[in-house]
């Protein structure tokens, strides 16, 4: 399932080959590689995954879209949290990954190793997804109580944090924050939170003014040392719920930049959401890339 990848080209990395470096760990998404004792490799390659299942379709330019938005995010949240970042210039990286480039390049960065915390951190704006299921059936997201007579996709009060348990395989359990609080410590839960909303306010209102909605994102925190960290991506259309603003009419569910395309594809053929994934359709694959794009253009205001 190798494939190599010229930045320049169309081809779809599928599952990256470094030669002469040890994979630390594949995820759905991203594979990371051990540089030294101190730094990783995280090349993000054009896997999507939904449902928590990885499909067998490749996303062209997704990988490219993660990383460079991720490092947008970095720089632009920089002043309210650290962040594992150091680089995505292959020119700064040791020389032995230089001869990589071709794969490697404009979908890969260089971060800190870091001691992760075990819980994912989401931060919801708007009413959507499994919070609005939660809602109709409780009156509740994730536990926490909100007004009688919201609508789906409503803009909620607040933004509200509502974690959830990391799984390798498997889905993702929303859990509360008192939860989370015995399984990190109520300190450490309690900075995440702020730090989750914070973050979440700053980038909403970043994302507002360049016309798109942030509904929700989730992030993943670590520490390098006693330092605590924003770690793996941030606020790409894996990790986060984009709305195009001037198309937002409350009522239902909404257009948008994600992948919730592809989940909407896949709930539409009744799949079982167990594996094995079922392939997309090309015309399905295209138009999810396309959205990924569209997302990097309008945050960014850049091409990719």
């Amino acid at each position: 399932m190798d494939q190599t990848l010229n930045p320049a080209s169309n081809d779809i990395l599928i599952e990256s080959n470094l030669p002469g470096l040890e994979l630390h760990a594949r995820g759905k998404v991203r594979d990371v590689y051990a540089v030294d004792r101190d730094t990783l490799l995280i090349v993000a390659t054009d896997r999507i995954s939904a449902f928590d299942c990885i499909l067998p379709t490749g996303i062209r330019g997704k990988g490219r879209v993660l990383t460079q938005l991720s490092v947008f995010w970095f720089d632009l949240l920089g002043d309210i949290v650290p962040t594992h970042f150091l680089t995505a210039d292959v020119e700064l990286y040791p020389k032995p990954l230089r001869a990589l480039a071709p794969q490697i390049e404009g979908r890969s960065m260089l971060v800190k190793r870091a001691n992760m915390v075990e819980v994912e951190c989401v931060a919801r704006g708007y009413l959507a997804g499994s919070g609005w299921k939660e809602y109709c059936a409780q009156g509740t997201v994730c536990g926490i109580s909100l007004p009688r007579g919201l609508r789906e996709s409503d803009r909620l009060p607040e933004p509200i944090f509502t974690p959830a348990t990391k799984a390798q395989s498997g889905h993702d359990e929303n859990i509360s924050l008192e939860a989370m609080s015995r399984t990190v410590g109520p300190q450490l839960a309690h900075r995440l939170r702020d730090l989750t909303l914070e973050i979440y306010k700053r980038a909403a209102s970043h994302a507002e003014s360049r016309g798109v909605i942030v509904a929700d994102t989730k992030f993943e925190f670590g520490f390098v040392g006693e330092t605590l960290v924003l770690g793996d991506e941030a606020l790409t259309p894996d990790s986060s719920r984009f709305w195009p603003g001037a198309s937002y009419s409350p009522g239902g569910p909404q257009a948008s930049y994600d992948k919730q395309y592809v989940r909407d594809y896949l709930e539409s053929i009744h799949w079982t959401k167990a594996p094995p994934a079922p392939p997309l359709p090309e015309d399905v694959a295209a138009r999810t890339s396309a959205k990924y794009r569209e997302a990097f253009e309008a945050l960014t205001g850049r091409l990719l």
